[in-house]
């Protein structure tokens, strides 16, 4: 159950009075009966001192009768016991008792102390009267001789009727000064506690929404400063949800305005946002609070999510829904464990690449014929012509050559690049290979004055793979390395490396400058174009290589600077997967 904060103080306060009054009672009572005794025994002490000559000159002169009598007569009138004793203990007069009858008082304390010369002091049970009693003794001196102890005692319970007057009047002051204190608790705790229940207002104000909430400031301590920093928060806030509300909006109008999907998933697959793009790609509504695979049912988007969530880092794929293709972009925030998901429309870009390939395949095939006609006409031709006549022919037989290599280039990359594309499968001695390559190139390497070499370790293992497409991947490699290469020398490598055989194909040439090298793979990107133009290089040869890697599961990565020549390393595995 829930206390207040009022509760808990004007609590405290009560109980802190309480033990407060109860000790103050205690001790007061103490103290009071203790300073009361402590008067009482000094006017016994002063009685007992103004008695002394008296019964020191009748104990002298051995008169008992007579001093027994005078203390009777004497305790009646002033209500006060009075013992006269001995050296020896020997009761000799008492005002209560007879003498005679009484014990020896030799060990009671008082007597005892009165006798070594103190004045002797005791409330203890009196075993005479059958009471309790407050004992004072003082010597009886001759000289410097003790001869004896005069004692004066009272009853306590003569004492006990002032006592319970005045414990009275002391109960009912403490119980007026509770009172009056508990009604001072009482507000003080109010106003103490005040503020608080002002600020828990305010702040429940500010959590239900309300941000123009205040605390007044009528306060005059530190609580005006307090409410002074409240307000001011308030305000912080009410500007700062002003601003995220304002951005709340402009990020919902972005997001109804794009025209590609969004949708946003928790770690568990379910969809916890999405824009009216996602609803009408998908052709659900509402989609927040469903699984992903209960509205997308395909298995490129099932696999996008798995890799995004084990790389955790941004990965992009293709999707397809139906007839329609898409491009997926998955984001991981590592935070929440969510991933964000865009959906762009590929189908318009799918069918006009379709077009397109099918375009380039067509004029690939349409100009391979008339070409062939045009180059054996144009080589007819030049064998007939007289020779200086000839070098007019003979720019027709190297462009009709360039347009040639083209077109077949054209004709494989365009193979390459169909999806589902049949692969031979055998084991290839990829040594051989490269042995059989480069004795086609030792002519041309020769006429440039450029070394040819080729270093393989030993006992290299065959690798998996179509034998005609490496040749054709090795061919384009070290056509390219001879191509740029003006001095110095081309050099082949092959080694293996765990369960890979590694292809590097190094040339002294011009180099790729850093801003190309991410390009170089694309389909008719060159360098340099004059110098492409001028040897014969359309910017297809390195996008062919980069089909062929990827068909057999391997990978490519060049190393170059401007000037400095390049390295092309293609790793492809013993066995081969392919796509």
């Amino acid at each position: 159950m829930k206390r207040s904060i009022f509760l808990r103080v004007f609590g405290s306060y009560v109980l802190l009075l309480f033990l407060l009054a109860a000790l103050f009672l205690l001790f007061s009572f103490r103290t009071i009966k203790s300073h009361y005794l402590n008067i009482l025994a000094r006017d016994l002490q002063n009685l007992s001192r103004g008695l002394d000559i008296s019964i020191l000159s009748l104990v002298e002169e051995n008169r008992l009768d007579e001093l027994d009598a005078f203390l009777k007569n004497l305790g009646k009138r002033i209500n006060t016991r009075l013992t006269v004793v001995d050296a020896g203990g020997v009761v000799l007069a008492d005002s209560d008792e007879e003498p005679g009858k009484m014990e020896n008082h030799r060990f009671r304390p008082e007597v005892y102390d009165a006798l070594q010369g103190k004045i002797g002091r005791s409330l203890r049970y009196s075993s005479t009267v059958k009471e309790e009693m407050l004992y004072v003794a003082l010597p009886l001196e001759k000289g410097e001789k003790i001869i004896g102890v005069v004692r004066a005692s009272l009853f306590i319970k003569d004492i006990d009727v002032p006592m319970s007057v005045l414990r009275t009047d002391i109960g009912r002051a403490v119980m007026m000064i509770m009172a009056f204190s508990l009604v001072v608790a009482f507000f003080f705790s109010r106003n103490l506690t005040r503020p608080i229940r002002d600020l828990a207002m305010a702040f429940r104000r500010v959590a239900g929404g309300d941000f123009s909430a205040k605390m007044s400031l009528r306060y005059r301590d530190e609580w005006r400063d307090v409410a002074a920093s409240f307000n001011a928060m308030t305000e912080e806030i009410k500007t700062l949800f002003a601003n995220l509300r304002k951005r709340k909006e402009e990020l919902d109008n972005i997001l109804a305005s794009m025209r590609e999907g969004l949708l946003v998933l928790d770690k568990n697959g379910k969809i916890i946002s999405s824009n009216q793009s996602a609803k009408k790609i998908i052709g659900q509504e509402p989609l927040e609070g469903k699984f992903y695979w209960e509205v997308l049912r395909a298995t490129s988007f099932a696999e996008l999510l798995d890799k995004v969530r084990k790389e955790k880092k941004e990965c992009v794929g293709e999707v397809t829904l139906g007839e329609k293709y898409f491009l997926s972009s998955a984001s991981f925030l590592p935070s929440e464990e969510q991933v964000i998901l865009t959906l762009s429309g590929m189908t318009e870009m799918q069918n006009l690449a379709r077009m397109k390939k099918d375009l380039v395949l067509s004029v690939s095939h349409e100009l391979r014929t008339p070409l062939t006609a045009i180059k054996g006409f144009a080589e007819t031709l030049a064998g007939e012509l007289e020779e200086k006549n000839r070098r007019h022919v003979l720019p027709i037989l190297r462009n009709a050559d360039r347009l040639i290599r083209i077109v077949e280039n054209l004709l494989v990359l365009s193979e390459l690049e169909e999806k589902g594309i049949h692969a031979e499968r055998e084991d290839v001695d990829l040594r051989m290979l490269v042995e059989n390559v480069l004795k086609i190139f030792e002519p041309r390497a020769r006429e440039k004055n450029l070394g040819l070499r080729f270093e393989a370790e030993g006992d290299l293992p065959p690798t998996q793979g179509d034998s005609f497409r490496m040749e054709q991947m090795i061919i384009n490699l070290v056509d390219n390395a001879i191509k740029y290469t003006d001095k110095g020398d081309v050099r082949v490598s092959l080694k293996k490396r765990q369960n890979s055989l590694v292809l590097e194909v190094r040339d002294t040439g011009i180099g790729i400058p850093e801003e190309s090298q991410a390009r170089i793979f694309e389909r008719f990107y060159v360098v340099d174009r004059s110098r492409s133009r001028k040897l014969g290089g359309a910017g297809l040869g390195l996008s062919i290589v980069k089909h062929i890697v990827e068909l057999h599961g391997g990978t490519i990565h060049v190393e170059s600077k401007a000037g400095q020549g390049s390295t092309f390393t293609v790793t492809l595995p013993l066995i081969a997967s392919f796509r």
